[in-house]
């Protein structure tokens, strides 16, 4: 069995191990791989992991040797679905195994957004404290969270983790969710009546949903005019699910307050994204999933994915 890891960097920039997957074959690595180099490193190989590259139907065509393709991640629109199941190669996914990691980072920029800890941190380093003639030095717009409604876009996993750690710090929870009033009054959520609702009634909104034709740009020009001149928009689950532009014109007027953002519509963003030097918008690089801690649960699992489909009993099927 030969098993090749077309951007094992990815998940694993050196601090974590694969050799787990030695024990069932020929274990090939590569670090990074460009599209043109995918089907020549994929010629020999029974099993394909990937995390970025992607395995369309053109490879597909030019691989007979490929019965099974692992995605080392939660997104799979990374491989041609209908080209592998025609050609029937099972295809899996890593699900649920960076929650805790992506609930810490939508928290963090929550916190960092309110309580300023970034800004305070570059002006005392500025030296700005050591000159100021007043023994307290703070912004007057630093904000509580407790009493403020959380509004979650999505409750699967990482949504249901993150209005969890929303109440635990005193807010209120106000859920867009096909999931029933009576699921939710039992989680201490109160349900939305609908996407107006939610962006009208809400100090945080924190948007957990898959991406779809109905959820693209659900953050768009139209729901922003709906928000508190003082909310917050948090965004770790995809960058397409915000207009970035009508987002940033929201920004830079003062239509909402601020954003903390995981992830952009084009990722590395192109030079002219609209949101890189908005006015308080705070950005990280796709970070959220990529705690050590969820790094290894998610080799772990393609692991164990492997395993299942040698055994015949293939899981986490896409």
């Amino acid at each position: 069995m030969q098993i090749v890891i077309l951007d094992g960097h990815a998940a694993n920039p050196g601090d974590l191990s694969w050799d787990a997957l030695r024990q069932f074959g020929r274990v090939d690595i590569y670090e990074r791989t460009a599209p043109q180099d995918t089907v020549r490193r994929l010629r020999d190989a029974d099993i394909a992991l990937t995390n970025k590259v992607f395995i369309g139907a053109d490879e597909i065509a030019q691989l007979p040797k490929l019965k099974y393709i692992g995605v080392n991640a939660t997104g799979y629109n990374v491989v041609d679905l209908d080209a592998a199941h025609r050609r029937g190669i099972v295809v899996t996914n890593v699900p649920a195994y960076s929650t805790m990691s992506v609930a810490q980072c939508v928290f963090a920029h929550l916190l960092n957004i309110t309580n300023q800890v970034e800004q305070h941190s570059q002006l005392v380093n500025l030296g700005e404290w050591e000159s100021c003639p007043d023994f307290c030095f703070f912004s007057p717009t630093l904000q509580e969270l407790d009493g403020m409604t959380m509004g979650i876009v999505g409750l699967g996993n990482t949504g249901t983790a993150v209005a969890r750690i929303a109440a635990s710090l005193g807010m209120h929870v106000l859920a867009l969710s096909s999931k029933s009033q009576e699921q939710l009054h039992t989680m201490g959520i109160s349900k939305a009546r609908d996407i107006n609702h939610l962006f009208s009634n809400s100090d945080v909104i924190s948007l957990h949903c898959p991406l779809t034709t109905e959820t693209h740009h659900i953050v768009n020009a139209d729901t922003l005019a709906l928000m508190k001149p003082t909310a917050i928009l948090i965004n770790t689950g995809r960058g397409p699910l915000v207009d970035e532009q009508a987002l940033a014109d929201a920004l830079n007027s003062g239509r909402i307050y601020a954003a903390g953002v995981d992830v952009l519509a084009q990722e590395p963003p192109i030079d002219d994204s609209p949101l890189i030097g908005a006015r308080n918008c705070h950005i990280t690089p796709h970070t959220a999933w990529a705690t050590r801690a969820a790094r290894r649960r998610l080799i772990d699992t393609v692991v164990d994915n492997v395993r299942a489909f040698i055994a015949g009993k293939p899981q986490n099927v896409v």
